[in-house]
């Protein structure tokens, strides 16, 4: 099998001799010939895929670095010829690790799936038919097809292209759209200058073409920027806490272990055994299954919102979703029915205009820039009065851009000897290029009165909810390209006027979103008055209006204060879009943004949340952490609601293990220190936790409160610190109450001390998950059904452990029925106790 040398300077050569060199053709390549470069080349992403995932997921798990401390501790055991302790360590290690990666695995295959739905595709010629594929199996010597709104999957040279523009601002900084076509440039040409040449992860503005692909993955310019430079999104606010979380948890394991290490170093206690024994409170402490409970539990959300029409393409962005408290969202398709529809098009007095309706839609049907409602409204109106392009061919485009504002088509009839320019926009910028008026027959200065009853009039129909915008034209001299200079000196023809009527039902999903403690913002580029309608008719309170211009005018610190004080932000820019959103956020709110088009890939990357649809534009979608397959609020609506319930479990499984964890450490290092022996042996410890792990792991199929998920909730590290200590010490209490009582019982003999304190520690370590699972008393809140039958049967387990077979390899023995009904006892108030201080610490934070 030939495989080509993609090293070649392609831009500088002939399209021909670039095909030779790849082995491909106009009609591309065979699907044998793209399974076996795929082989070769492998995956078109620059994020390599790791071989062997699942062995590497199953050693990643035993990579912990306390799990490594206790591997090289039982090593150390075994050349002590310890043999038993060692190996009953290293089984509870291994059985832990392989649950865990068990849960994890079937945690990842069920997202995977989920993301494959949405996951970007390309359009291929393959066997010289058209066919979609995931952009990750493009190769080398692919021929693809773009168009308006696609992300282009790799670096490659244009065979042909028609008013193709591509947006390249991340690669060059071109602020505006570049025209690419099939020349060729020079050798030493850099990456502006290759207008023949499309690059990874741009996007089409507007415009077709079919290009040949060269390089794929890191051979790319996007992938050799990304080996030199760690491209990542901004720390979210869910990962922010668990970094937090982290630095708190080796804090305090840091000073109990070196303060255990140093007392029995001091007492003399065996080296070996005390080496163990700091290393097991070290993991303790430690919520080991932590990364397990975040995954199985994020997968298990992941799945229930895709059966609300919710993908989540970024797992740690559902813990977002459950915090957030600002929304911001265009409003066409999202508040309105997004089924725009032409009322009508009239000239300059106001009156209806076949002229008008016939001009834009010349602009309309032969402008190749992104599929849009109003094009397709103008289209139906005027197809269905019977009108064709048929007597025009179009000469030139000039695209849209967010600084003009306006889009413009060249035409030419046979008979014509001047080229017409036709031009549609915003009024305002449409108004802007022209200093005449079409007034019946004839052309008349536009004077200040005429401008002025131009706008009275723009101001009445905005205010009754319509979008109105402007079209012009001019005759040109023929020559062979037309820019944006071309866009002066025009005559206004006319008005069109859009309605887009508000979505049906989405005041009481408002209203929903407002008892979810969700503030609902617009953020779009229509203009202000326009916006002010809809919020108003779809029952938003607007108490403050931003525009684009004043936004451009306004400091950021000027932002930071207004921001969260205005409902509605129109006329803006997608810079603006992201500028807003930034802001929103440095004032301390975790911000959701939704959007479909080319212009919301800023702020949906800069989002904590950014939302998409199924339909939406490919880079819109690259970027989103969630793609809805539905373009309606009440879909989120309901994803919020999983997201909190996701992110109460997550916390659920912190309270509870921190807490134990930390009363267990606290008590077993003071014990060590008054007690003649160790009040548990390591290979006990990591039985404890291993069994009182088993119902953890269903925390993340646990029922929640609804109380719970009808606000937006945050990481509070304070908070979790005051959780732990309390509920720590209380079990710390317990604890000595339990040393006491064992010490009158059983006396100081080792082996009925650990069997006893064993017993008790994990009796209240599993009655304790029904207690802190929840706000309300554990009584009135059910839980979920496999912590309902997990729990019983460990507490089977724990207390019939010392009666089987198998207690003397752990060091357990029998003890009296006398001890087991006073631990019981000391469980019952332990449990009673730790609910009333629930109650007093939960009314301490209102």
């Amino acid at each position: 099998m030939y495989f080509p040398d993609t090293s070649l300077p392609y831009w500088c050569l002939p399209v021909d001799e670039v095909l030779k060199v790849l082995g491909s053709c106009r009609n591309g390549l065979s699907m044998a010939d793209a399974a076996e470069r795929l082989q070769h080349f492998g995956y078109n992403t620059v994020l390599e895929r790791k071989r062997g995932r699942l062995l590497w997921l199953f050693l990643s798990r035993f990579l912990n670095p306390l799990v490594l401390i206790l591997v090289c501790a039982a090593s150390l055991a075994v050349v002590l010829h310890d043999w038993l302790d060692a190996t009953i360590v290293l089984a509870i290690i291994f059985i832990s690790n392989v649950l865990s990666f068990l849960q994890e695995r079937h945690a990842s295959n069920v997202v995977e799936k989920l993301r494959r739905q949405v996951s970007a595709k390309t359009t291929v010629l393959r066997n010289s038919q058209r066919q979609i594929i995931p952009s990750e199996n493009v190769v080398p010597g692919d021929i693809i097809q773009l168009s308006a709104g696609s992300l282009i999957p790799a670096d490659g040279i244009l065979l042909e292209a028609k008013d193709f523009f591509v947006s390249q601002a991340f690669l060059t900084g071109e602020t505006f759209p570049v025209e690419k076509s099939p020349d060729l440039v020079p050798k030493d040409a850099d990456l502006a200058e290759r207008n023949n040449s499309v690059f990874m992860g741009t996007s089409v503005r507007s415009g077709t073409a079919t290009a040949l692909v060269v390089r794929t993955a890191r051979d790319t310019v996007y992938g050799q920027i990304s080996r030199k430079l760690v491209l990542g999104r901004l720390e979210t606010e869910f990962e922010r806490g668990i970094r937090h979380l982290g630095g708190l948890l080796i804090k305090i394991m840091v000073i109990i272990v070196v303060a255990v290490l140093a007392a029995n170093i001091l007492l003399h206690h065996p080296t070996i055994e005390m080496l163990l024994f700091a290393m097991a409170l070290a993991v303790g402490l430690t919520p080991e299954l932590l990364p397990a409970i975040f995954t199985i539990t994020l997968a298990r959300g992941a799945k229930d919102m895709a059966k609300h029409g919710v993908i989540v393409k970024r797992l740690n962005a559902i813990e977002n979703l459950g915090s957030m408290d600002v929304l911001c969202t265009d409003k066409t398709g999202t508040l309105t029915e997004g089924v725009v529809q032409l009322d009508d098009t009239l000239d300059f007095q106001g009156f209806s205009s076949d002229a008008v309706l016939y001009l834009s839609y010349l602009n309309a049907r032969l402008e190749t820039g992104l599929d849009n409602h109003l094009d397709a409204a103008i289209i139906r109106r005027a197809e269905a009065a019977g009108m064709n392009v048929l007597d025009y061919h179009k000469l030139d485009e000039i695209p849209y851009d967010f600084v003009r504002k306006r889009l413009s088509i060249v035409v030419c009839k046979e008979q014509d000897a001047q080229p017409l320019l036709i031009t549609k926009g915003s009024l305002q910028d449409v108004l802007e290029v022209c200093d005449r008026v079409q007034n019946g027959d004839n052309a008349e200065m536009l004077a200040d009165e005429a401008r002025s009853q131009i706008f009275r009039q723009f101001f009445d129909w905005s205010q009754q909810g319509y979008r109105v915008l402007g079209i012009a034209q001019k005759r040109l001299q023929a020559k062979a390209r037309y820019e944006r200079a071309d866009e002066q000196t025009m005559v206004f023809m006319g008005f069109l006027r859009f309605f887009d009527p508000p979505e049906p039902g989405v005041r009481q999903t408002l209203e929903g979103l407002r008892h979810l403690g969700v503030d609902l913002k617009i953020i779009t580029g229509d203009n202000h008055l326009v916006a002010r309608h809809v919020a108003e008719a779809v029952g938003m309170n607007v108490n403050r209006i931003l525009t684009g211009k004043e936004l451009s005018k306004m400091k950021d610190e000027a932002l930071w204060h207004l921001a969260p004080l205005a409902t509605v932000f129109a006329e803006v820019d997608p810079n603006q879009k992201e500028r807003i959103i930034l802001a929103l956020q440095k004032t301390g709110h975790v911000v959701g943004y939704l959007g479909d088009g080319i212009n919301d890939a800023p702020a949906l990357y800069a989002a904590d949340v950014g939302i998409s649809v199924d339909k939406a534009v490919d880079v819109a979608k690259e970027v989103a952490d969630f793609v809805l397959l539905e373009h309606d609020l009440e879909v989120l609506r309901q994803g919020i609601d999983e997201g909190r319930r996701t992110f109460a479990n997550t916390l659920k499984y912190i309270f509870i293990t921190t807490s134990a964890n930390f009363g267990n450490m606290i008590s077993m290092a003071f014990a060590s220190l008054v007690l003649p022996f160790l009040p548990l042996l390591a290979k006990q410890i990591l039985l404890n936790n291993f069994l009182s792990d088993i119902p953890s792991l269903g925390i993340a199929g646990d029922n929640v409160d609804r109380e719970w998920e009808s606000t937006p909730h945050r990481w509070n590290i304070r908070m979790i610190r005051n959780f732990m200590i309390t509920f720590g010490l209380i079990s710390t209490i317990f604890d000595m109450l339990t040393f006491w009582a064992l010490l009158h019982l059983v006396g100081e003999e080792p082996e009925s001390f650990r069997t006893g304190w064993f017993v008790e520690s994990l009796l209240t370590e599993l009655l304790i998950i029904l207690v802190l699972r929840t706000y309300k008393p554990f009584y009135k809140s059910r839980p979920g059904r496999f912590l309902s039958y997990a729990i019983p049967i460990v507490l089977i387990i724990t207390v019939l452990l010392p009666y089987l077979p198998v207690n003397s390899f752990f060091g357990f023995v029998p003890i009296p029925v006398q001890a087991i009904v006073v631990l019981v006892g000391i469980t019952v108030l332990y449990v009673a106790i730790s609910e009333l201080s629930k109650r007093i610490f939960y009314r301490s934070l209102d």
